[in-house]
């Protein structure tokens, strides 16, 4: 994207509506695949505005995927996660920026967990894998 038109396009949007789209950038970066964002802000008393999830193949792609996140967020936003869950494991890693919390998981954890189904009532939005 053109850095003028990319400029114009983030000032449109909230901070964290940007910060979710650039989470979206780095999953792509690594081939994340089932990238849903949940729009948490209508729901009272949720905890933060969105959730940006995705599954990896395997314990190297879930790890991949959150380096790729980080270093993306560090580059394009300057923001690091103010917390950071499960990178020992690589089962299901928890990435929090506070506004946005990434759920990157290994696939057959993401179907046991199931987090879509538990908020239900966010808005939800399922981004094409680039294959």
């Amino acid at each position: 994207m053109h850095l003028v038109n990319k400029i114009w396009f983030y000032m449109a949007k909230s901070d964290s509506e940007v910060l979710s789209d650039v989470i979206v950038e780095g999953m792509q970066e690594n081939k994340a695949e089932d990238i849903t964002v949940l729009d948490l802000r209508h729901i009272p008393g949720a905890v933060t505005d969105f959730f940006v999830i995705c599954s990896g193949d395997s314990n190297t792609h879930v790890e991949g995927i959150t380096n790729a996140v980080k270093r993306h967020v560090r580059k394009e936003l300057k923001e690091r996660p103010w917390n950071e869950e499960g990178k020992n494991n690589a089962i299901w890693v928890l990435l929090d920026y506070v506004d946005v919390v990434v759920h990157i998981f290994y696939k057959e954890a993401r179907e046991f967990y199931d987090i879509e189904d538990l908020w239900a009532d966010a808005k939800r939005k399922d981004i094409p894998n680039l294959s």
